[in-house]
């Protein structure tokens, strides 16, 4: 296979494998807002955890299954991949996410408008509606706290990724690995997701919220002002840059305090 194609078909993975994951996470997320079913904090975590793992075995034999642009610029920054692959690859993952987020909306379309049509008239009840395909901060923490939270959740996230893929530490984990990684989502989910939905991902938020915002929701699904006085700027820029932030963060510790050891440890 030529060099140009092997590229394509590993864009067509980011692409399929990201879509997979938010069909699936944000399938879990309408059943919550539109059909009154009762999912908590637990279930939704462990979905989106099952969801990462489904769509890593997806695509991981073609593209390695980064779903993830943070992951993506980690792995340029600290590790072996290709820069020239960095952009593709996020636009890839962003579409994929863009796609998903359309397929939602077309399945549960009825029920969209129905529960829409029950809000007309209240901007923050339509708003909170947004919910559904991107992710905002709880109203009682600050702009702060909602970036540092993203920092702090993807750089255990990332750390753990390459723990988890590092057959160096500790025993292979091979085929077990992509399970692991999705527990990791769900125990990420379970204990930080409430404060800014544990986005970790801008392709997972921006691609949805993009669609949102062509979908009839204007640009307050950008700022989300209306939802909590405590938004100080445009509100996508933090799922946006606080993840890539946390990954790099995440993958330099474990480069520094893992890695070395490791090699300390073989060498001595």
């Amino acid at each position: 296979m030529s060099s140009g194609k092997r590229d394509f078909s590993e864009y067509l993975a980011e692409f399929f494998g990201t879509f997979l994951l938010i069909v699936f996470g944000l399938g879990v997320v309408a059943v919550v807002f539109l059909t009154g079913r009762s999912v908590s904090q637990w279930e939704i975590s462990i979905a989106w955890g099952l969801a990462v793992a489904m769509a890593v075995y997806l695509c991981a034999g073609v593209s390695g299954a980064h779903i993830n642009p943070s992951v993506t610029v980690a792995l340029a920054v600290f590790g072996k991949f290709p820069w020239r692959k960095v952009l593709p690859f996020i636009i890839a993952q962003t579409l994929g996410a863009f796609v998903a987020a359309a397929v939602v909306w077309f399945l549960y379309q009825n029920l969209f408008e129905i529960a829409l049509g029950n809000v007309a008239g209240d901007p923050v009840a339509t708003l909170n509606m947004a919910r559904i395909f991107c992710t905002f901060p709880d109203p009682n923490i600050t702009m702060t706290q909602a970036f540092m939270t993203e920092v702090f959740i993807t750089a255990m996230l990332m750390a753990l990724i390459l723990a988890l893929v590092d057959d160096g530490n500790g025993l292979p984990r091979g085929p077990l690995a992509p399970l692991l990684i999705g527990l990791v989502i769900a125990l990420i989910g379970i204990t930080f997701g409430p404060l800014t939905g544990f986005a970790m991902n801008a392709a997972r938020d921006m691609g949805p919220r993009l669609f949102a915002l062509l979908a009839g929701w204007g640009p307050d699904v950008m700022t989300g002002y209306p939802l909590s006085e405590n938004i100080t700027i445009p509100y996508f820029l933090v799922p946006l840059i606080a993840p890539i932030v946390g990954a790099c963060v995440g993958a330099g510790l474990y480069r520094v305090f893992v890695t070395r050891a490791l090699g300390m440890k073989a060498s001595g």
